[in-house]
């Protein structure tokens, strides 16, 4: 049986590389995890996304429900609301990424560390 085509995320051309990109931009990743917990309308998940414009937040759920990831929902009644969910697809990568998540959380004092070390050896060597 045939699967179809191959895909590589590192091949220049491969379209998943974009999903990918899009899965862990700076808002796409932040926007994923909000949404874990359940369905939020456009404001709300602006205020769980802290620091997100409207501009990239809207971009930004357009990627991801044209990937397959976000589900829009609308509804006309008197007052236009419309909420935003993941789908099946848009769990199971969230599911993934949350792990990845709550790992750089909890070894933050390592990565903090880390960053000490980093910045102490390059002053020493006068900035470079």
């Amino acid at each position: 049986m045939d699967d179809g085509p191959a895909f590589d995320v590192l091949a220049r051309g491969c379209p998943s590389r974009t999903t990918l990109e899009h899965l862990t931009g700076r808002w796409g990743g932040l926007t994923v995890a909000a949404l874990f917990a359940g369905s939020l309308r456009f404001n709300e998940l602006r205020r769980a996304v802290d620091g997100v414009s409207e501009k990239m937040l809207s971009q930004t759920l357009h990627a991801l429900e044209r990937d397959g990831l976000v589900h829009r929902e609308a509804d006309a009644g008197s007052r236009a609301r419309v909420d935003y969910e993941l789908t099946p697809l848009g769990r199971a990568a969230a599911e993934r990424l949350l792990g990845l998540i709550r790992l750089v959380e909890s070894r933050m004092p390592e990565v903090l560390a880390a960053r000490q070390r980093y910045d102490e050896g390059r002053e020493s060597l006068g900035g470079r």
